[in-house]
């Protein structure tokens, strides 16, 4: 009888693990790219785009303990070919640094980018403090006149492919937080959307 109830129990418990997993298979934190442009200028292709997502209450726990966020952007801009897959000119990458400050109870924002076939780029630009978290984060989700690629890079009369993506990258973080997050779907934040483009695109 005692061996009967404890492998109902085993049940139970797999079971219901079974449905809290389920549960959340879709992913708790869901983010999206509301808006996606590219625009012409000084000789470049720039990009904007406005970003949508929550920072669940176990990830700004990990903030306001001092651990830094690492969010990463990352345009991948490809050549139209019709007689085989487009073909791959350049990727920018955007690292976006944010920190708590509990001395000054500020929160820093440091952005670093990378352009360009060859991976140069302008490097990182002065760091940005925020009063509050909303006010970082605002921040975080919206991409200004990113330098992506120079127009000399670009052949103008096939049409073009940028794709952003951009998540959270939890590969930064100290590696004990990054063992004991396996499974846990509040930390995967990502989003990724694409659109076509022509060189001589608006000014």
């Amino acid at each position: 009888m005692l061996l009967r109830c404890l492998v109902a129990f085993v049940f139970f418990v797999i079971f219901a693990m079974n449905v809290a997993l389920a549960a959340n298979s879709d992913g708790s934190t869901p983010a999206s790219i509301s808006t996606l442009q590219v625009e012409r200028g000084d000789g470049a292709i720039f990009l904007n785009a406005q970003l949508a997502f929550d920072l669940p209450a176990p990830i700004e726990d990990v903030l306001l303990k001092g651990i830094p966020l690492f969010f990463v952007a990352e345009a991948e801009i490809r050549r139209d070919r019709w007689y085989w897959y487009d073909k791959k000119l350049a990727i920018a990458t955007r690292q976006i640094r944010l920190a708590y400050q509990p001395l000054t109870r500020r929160w820093r924002l440091n952005v670093s980018n990378t352009s360009g076939s060859n991976g140069s780029g302008l490097g990182g630009g002065l760091p940005q403090y925020f009063d509050t978290l909303p006010e970082a984060l605002s921040k975080v989700q919206r991409i200004s006149r990113w330098r992506i690629i120079d127009l000399a890079e670009l052949d103008p009369d096939v049409l073009h492919t940028v794709e952003l993506n951009f998540k959270l990258d939890i590969s930064q973080l100290p590696r004990p937080f990054q063992i004991g997050l396996i499974g846990q779907n509040d930390w995967n934040i990502s989003a990724s959307k694409s659109i076509r483009f022509a060189s001589e695109v608006s000014r």
